[in-house]
């Protein structure tokens, strides 16, 4: 009896070690942001979250992910496995959802009636869990953007229509005409306001607008054009260069869109006036960033004010800035691909004690960065 509890004690003791070599290795990028500046929040990677997927199931491209009111973290992955993964793993379900331990606590999707991919670096692009917490999902291979029960159990609404597109054509190799009441074009993101359900869509990879529908949803109004390096350059707002990658509602009730290769966020009104921009620094002596990407994704520190704005960069950073001022406080993150470091910040997630979760699409992994100050 004696050697079974002994044996039982060196094995927990072998598990913490093994703890705490794994914390001990991870780089110091991963664990803590010495040259943060005085009053800038400091954030140290989670090792141990999520936990391993059940039932050998493995993630394809991680397109996005979304925080409830509970914190539970929805993730929408692409299934595009690697031929030597395919023989012997499984592709994750679509959509997962983790409670705050990081324990899987529901699985759901059907491919074929969710957003579809066109290659091997498309499909699912975002979600976003509204103020009833159903979860809207969009995708940049397709022409629609839908809502789910926050079960996955029912389809409640689909905004445009498979297959088709906001095109001179109607087909995804048509030339985009950004006009549409009905249609959509390579949606990026989505958004619903918590005080009347109105939809910001990010239409987005093929367009170049933010679009509004109603909670029903029947088109409101747009905003947004394709703008020329020039114009971007002299600060004019409503236009995009390639992508319009998020719509972000803050409590400050602006909208806040992310032009991607334009390196900055353009932010506006709800009815779509523009009111300035906030520019990112696109090439740094650190990073050359992703066809001169700077700008996927944006979220907010959860105080009333929202003081820290953190933006992924589509590059193996995640930028800090004073949301009030754009100013620019740190960063965190590094290239690769181990625990704490990055292939591409694609989409994050903040939630209500103030830690980001991370969509690393090339990394195919999602990572929780706490905060630690």
């Amino acid at each position: 009896m004696r050697s079974t509890r002994w044996a039982h004690v060196t094995a927990l003791t072998g598990v913490f070690g093994l703890s705490l070599g794994i914390w001990s290795s991870l780089p110091n990028d991963a664990k803590a942001q010495s040259s943060q500046p005085v009053g800038a929040p400091k954030f140290e990677v989670d090792p141990f979250w999520p936990k391993p997927l059940p039932d050998r199931w493995v993630f394809g491209q991680l397109g996005g992910d979304c925080v409830d009111a509970q914190d539970h973290v929805f993730t929408v992955n692409r299934g595009n496995l690697t031929p030597d993964e395919q023989k012997m793993a499984t592709a994750a379900p679509p959509v997962t959802e983790f409670d705050i331990d990081g324990k899987l606590v529901n699985s759901w999707g059907n491919r074929d009636l969710l957003p579809a991919g066109a290659g091997q670096n498309e499909g699912l692009h975002g979600c976003f869990v509204d103020y009833q917490g159903n979860v809207w999902i969009s995708g940049n291979a397709d022409g629609i953007v839908q809502k789910y029960s926050h079960d996955g159990s029912k389809m409640l609404l689909q905004i445009g229509t498979r297959g088709k597109f906001d095109t001179s054509d109607n087909t995804i190799a048509g030339a985009p005409m950004n006009s549409s009441h009905t249609l959509l074009n390579l949606p990026a993101g989505v958004a619903v306001d918590g005080t009347n359900g109105d939809v910001y869509i990010a239409d987005g990879y093929g367009n170049r607008r933010v679009v509004v529908f109603d909670s029903s949803g029947h088109y409101l109004r747009q905003w947004g054009r394709q703008g020329t390096v020039a114009e971007v350059n002299a600060g004019v707002g409503g236009v995009f260069l390639k992508v319009v990658h998020c719509v972000v509602i803050g409590n400050d009730g602006l909208v806040y869109v992310c032009d991607r290769q334009g390196g900055r966020i353009e932010v506006f009104d709800k009815m779509g006036d523009f009111k300035r921009s906030i520019h990112i620094e696109r090439v740094t002596a650190r990073l050359t960033g992703v066809d001169g990407d700077s700008a996927c994704w944006v979220g907010f520190s959860p105080d009333p004010t929202q003081k820290f704005m953190y933006v992924g960069d589509c590059a193996p950073e995640i930028r800090v800035l004073d949301r009030a001022t754009g100013h620019a406080l740190s960063s965190f993150g590094r290239p690769g691909y181990q625990t704490g470091e990055f292939g591409t910040t694609h989409f994050l997630a903040v939630d209500s004690k103030g830690d980001i979760i991370v969509s690393d699409t090339q990394g195919r992994k999602i990572q929780m960065w706490r905060l630690v100050r």
